[in-house]
């Protein structure tokens, strides 16, 4: 049975929201934008705050009536949009103090089990997080084997990519694979079981599929470029990420346009022009939840939050970060 907003809001629990709002800064207020605004969780404490306005964005639809609740509550200071966040740019007149982007999956998608994100579920292979026309279901019975291997391989560095993506073009041979439990029990059969570990043996393959589904890799370079451009100088730019994809990502950006970083790779020519040097000194700080948390909030046991501040010289657009993953942007691609 599907939840009511008021338990889906008293459920979610932000993940590191004290270290958000500490980084934020924000008892002066200031202009912030939510680029995933789930279940509200940080905008609705930054407007508990008298001076702060947010202008918040999500491509899911089921979150409208949580956004509504909080635009009834204020009207002047909150603003959303039912959009990805990789068009942020069509939203935005002015700059901001800070962007957050809370990655991956939400508690709002999580708890639903009929959209096909669990793998303790019996429900059709969905997957989709909204304004997507592709589904994890069309994807597995259409889609051929070196491509199904890829998307393993490469979104949930899945060791085990090649038997699966075998196993499941043997099975739709002679029927449809529909579900998520009949695809856990093709990944079961494809994997050795390894008592040692802690998760789940589906995670890797549901992550990979759900990722591919949504252009999660292209969202978010897309999305962190734009979010730096409209950023006031001092602006923070912060991002909490789940698996070591993302991180890379947003490690290398953060790294790799700062100023306080030298370049030896093939990305960076030598002379390049220093108005690339889009963040001031990044101090490649990786921050995690507290034990604390943990106890509260399980699902935090795997983020990871980091944030730069953004320099004073002219935006430039970083066509390294695209070049360096555009492997992945160019598998996403077969998505559309």
């Amino acid at each position: 049975m599907k939840l009511p907003h008021t338990s889906l809001e008293a459920k979610h629990l932000p993940v590191m929201l004290n270290q958000v709002l500490e980084i934020c800064n924000s008892k002066n207020g200031g202009i912030f934008m939510d680029c995933t605004f789930g279940a509200g969780g940080y905008s609705n404490e930054l407007l508990k705050l008298q001076q702060t306005k947010i202008i918040a964005l999500d491509r899911d639809k089921k979150v409208i009536g949580i956004a509504d609740k909080l635009k009834n509550k204020f009207p002047s200071r909150f603003t959303f949009y039912n959009k990805r966040f990789s068009n942020l740019d069509q939203v935005v007149k002015k700059k901001f103090d800070t962007v957050i982007f809370d990655l991956g999956i939400s508690s709002v998608q999580l708890d639903d089990l009929s959209r096909g994100f669990s793998f303790n579920s019996k429900h059709e292979l969905n997957m989709s997080m909204g304004l997507s026309n592709l589904s994890a279901k069309s994807v597995i019975n259409n889609f051929n084997e070196d491509d199904l291997k890829n998307i393993f391989k490469l979104f949930g560095e899945e060791k085990e990519a090649s038997k699966i993506a075998k196993n499941i073009i043997k099975e739709r041979r002679d029927r449809s694979i529909n579900t998520t439990d009949e695809l856990v029990n093709i990944i079961k059969k494809s994997k050795k079981k390894d008592y040692k570990k802690k998760i789940n043996e589906s995670t890797k393959a549901f992550q990979a599929l759900r990722i591919f589904v949504n252009q999660e890799i292209s969202e978010l370079i897309e999305g962190i470029i734009k979010a730096t451009k409209i950023l006031k100088p001092g602006g923070k730019l912060i991002v909490i990420s789940f698996h070591s994809l993302e991180d890379k990502i947003v490690k290398f950006y953060f790294k790799n346009f700062s100023q306080n970083q030298s370049r030896s790779n093939r990305y960076f020519p030598e002379n390049k022009n220093k108005n690339s040097f889009l963040f001031k000194n990044y101090k490649n700080k990786v921050i995690t939840a507290s034990s604390e948390e943990l106890k509260k909030n399980p699902r935090s046991r795997s983020a990871k939050l980091r944030f730069a501040i953004r320099s004073n010289v002219e935006f430039e657009d970083p066509k390294e970060l695209r070049d360096k993953f555009q492997h992945l942007t160019d598998l996403e691609k077969k998505s559309a």
